[in-house]
């Protein structure tokens, strides 16, 4: 046994440092070597020796039974399951032929390359990925699935500024989890809250849930689905009131006399009609806010998955701003640190510029593999997917399972196990893990990068992204000299493009991590101030306003109908990142429902039922969350298709709309009715 160090990439803020032990060949399985056990490490002090489940029995998923071993051809109709072995040339022969064949006939853009990259770094989303799609000329994708309206939103106040590190919220006074549940999703976080509340903090949760954490609360704030941006303005409004720095928005803010404007319907009676709470909690909440310092929100991605997602992220960003609690330790927000000041950027070592070819939103590619993209042009005829599984992750998922059903519709899948994606592809291609190859990564929760080299011989011919990618790139005769080819070409290109690359560099090489030039643990305005061109708080920025579909902090109101009254959401598993690990549940599918919708409707625990919409319909138990608010039904995401009767996920049932920034997807707009079947 041998133990080498890595770093997890997978989509979680707290990008453990790991220790993966490593077994020697394995001549039944076939590789020449196995991972046989994974530990944290303390290089990171918020990993502190431990790590999550998941990454813990890591050696489930590589060595699984559904790993994909070697290139595969379908064989029979597309979703029957038949496919063939091949070699890697004739696969990629295959590939670059068809694709050849689609240029040829409707032109580069009619190739559109599929992915998602939270669960990777630099070198596996992005690299020679993108290089080769830019030079084709294939459509450009826009990213949509998170972020994409936390993202403008963020930036549009405060431009490029780390948040508070996760790490000093022990020293905080007051701490509101808003739309996160870090006991599923970000699990180093609730030590250090838990020290925090032993030394006297408070903890208010603002969730429709009572998570882990929300039961533990001081308060809890079971808001409905898509109101956090009435809630938020309420607060706004009564600091504007009673409570807000002068003094800070004087020196530090531009704007405030606009907020407070549009804040002014937002009463705390009113807000708390619409988000259906109680008054008293939100007056409640406000002084709590008022009185507490330091006081520190840790902004989840919950809030942005509905049609006022990008307003009511960029409201709670402002609270701290109008509230004076920035300038402490421990005092401010936070967001996402991953694009904390680290001086260097994944883009350089692409070598292409971004193209001037069409870009499509993922968050509607069944409609536009139906009817074509909204800027017209060939439609879509190739579809390269990797780092994604858009069937059990993409809304609208009857219509985007009927498109890849389709004959006339190229799919090549890059995998590593066999998804649900990669049964209704006529290619799929092995990939590697992350312990299988090099990976650049730098947190979004934690303020550390790591450079982690491949620790275990990758089992089959499984190939990862830039041996992919670069194979094609030489297909299509699309390289060019002096291009950085290989994992460390690119890395050394990544670093050699910024002025601060060598200081980083050393501190990897010196200390198996490194951290970005302001630190690990930035004070906001002490430390580190907003990226904007006067350093300022921008509360309503004039861009952002514009950008946003009703003006920005306009309330657009509940979508329920007397038909679909409940409100759908689909949170984390605790088992999975999104639908990965996916394949090893064996636990099948729940619709969870509050105890007055569930009596309402005559539905008991394990009560086989049908969810359904406009969209679709989902079958599967029940179970009564006396947690959960009423108007409220629960479909977690990441199952497949597999986990229910039907063989439909709550993605069936999601409406391919936008958040009001950054065509953000609307995953918590869809309305349902649930019944016993």
């Amino acid at each position: 046994m041998e133990i080498r160090a890595s770093a997890c990439p997978l989509d979680c803020p707290d990008l453990c440092s790991l220790a993966v032990t490593v077994a020697p060949a394995d001549a039944e399985r076939g590789v020449a070597e196995r991972v046989n056990k994974i530990n944290g490490t303390a290089l990171s002090p918020l990993t502190n020796n431990f790590v999550c489940s998941k990454v813990r029995n890591l050696a489930d998923h590589l060595y699984c039974d559904d790993r994909v071993l070697t290139p595969l051809v379908r064989t029979g109709p597309k979703g029957s399951g038949g496919f063939r072995p091949a070699t890697w040339d004739e696969a990629l022969d295959l590939v670059a032929a068809r694709l050849r064949d689609v240029i040829a006939r409707r032109g580069a853009e009619a190739v559109l390359p599929y992915h998602y990259g939270g669960s990777n770094g630099w070198l596996t989303e992005g690299a020679l990925a993108t290089r080769f799609f830019r030079r084709l000329g294939a459509s450009r994708l826009e990213r949509t699935l998170c972020a994409a309206a936390t993202t403008p939103a963020t930036h549009g106040l405060y431009g490029v500024m780390p948040g508070v590190a996760i790490e000093d919220y022990v020293d905080a006074k007051l701490i509101v989890i808003w739309g996160a549940n870090p006991s599923a999703t970000s699990i180093h976080m609730v030590p250090i809250i838990e020290r925090a509340m032993a030394a006297g903090a408070k903890l208010i949760v603002v969730d429709p849930r009572r998570t882990p954490l929300a039961k533990r609360a001081d308060l809890h704030v079971a808001l409905q689905p898509g109101t956090d941006l009435p809630v938020a303005l309420a607060l706004l409004r009564g600091l504007f009131r009673n409570g807000a720095d002068r003094s800070f928005l004087h020196d530090h803010c531009t704007g405030a006399n606009e907020l407070e404007q549009r804040c002014e319907r937002w009463t705390f009676a009113e807000a708390a009609r619409v988000a259906q709470v109680d008054v008293d909690t939100l007056q409640t909440f406000y002084q709590m806010y008022c009185d507490a310092s330091p006081a520190v929100i840790r902004v989840g991605w919950g809030p942005e998955r509905n049609r006022n997602g990008g307003s009511a992220i960029a409201a709670i960003l402002a609270l701290p701003a109008v509230a004076g609690k920035f300038g402490v330790r421990a005092g401010g927000f936070t967001m996402s640190n991953g694009d904390a000041r680290w001086g260097v950027k994944a883009e350089t070592a692409i070598a292409e510029p971004v193209p001037t070819t069409r870009s499509i939103n993922m968050s509607e590619i069944a409609r536009v593999l139906r009817d074509g993209p909204r800027s017209g042009g060939a439609p879509i005829e190739a579809l390269f997917v990797y780092n994604c599984n858009p069937v059990a992750t993409a809304q609208n998922q009857q219509a985007l399972i009927e498109q890849l059903l389709r004959e006339d519709l190229f799919v090549v899948v890059h995998e590593q196990v066999m998804t649900d994606t990669a049964l209704l592809a006529d290619i799929v291609l092995p990939a590697t893990a992350f312990v299988e190859h090099r990976e650049l990564r730098r947190g979004y929760g934690t303020m550390r990068m790591y450079d982690s080299p491949a620790v275990v011989a990758a089992p089959g011919q499984a190939r990862s992204n830039n041996q992919l990618f670069g194979e094609l790139l030489q297909r299509f005769e699309l390289t060019r000299a002096g291009d950085p080819m290989t994992d460390d070409e690119l890395v050394a290109a990544t670093f050699a493009a910024s002025p601060d690359g060598a200081q980083l560099q050393a501190q990897l090489k010196q200390d198996g991590a490194a951290v970005p030039l302001s630190g690990a643990r930035p004070i906001t305005f002490v430390d580190v101030f907003p990226s904007t061109p006067d350093q300022r708080v921008h509360l309503v920025p004039a861009a952002l306003d514009q950008a946003a579909t009703h003006g920005l902090y306009t309330y657009q109101p509940d979508p329920s109908t007397d038909e679909f009254p409940l409100a759908l959401i689909s949170p984390a598993l605790a088992t999975q990142i999104s639908s990965t690990f996916g394949q090893l549940r064996q636990k099948p599918a729940q619709v969870e429902l509050s105890l007055a919708d569930a009596q309402q409707r005559g539905v008991s625990d394990g009560d086989l039922c049908r969810v359904w919409n406009n969209y679709g319909e989902v079958v599967c138990a029940a179970a009564v969350n006396r947690d959960l608010k009423p108007g409220v039904a629960l479909i977690a995401k990441g199952y497949w298709r597999k986990h229910t009767r039907n063989g439909l996920t709550a993605n069936a049932l999601i409406p391919e709309t936008f958040a009001d920034l950054g065509g953000q997807a609307a995953f918590n707009d869809a309305r349902v009715q649930v019944a016993k079947r």
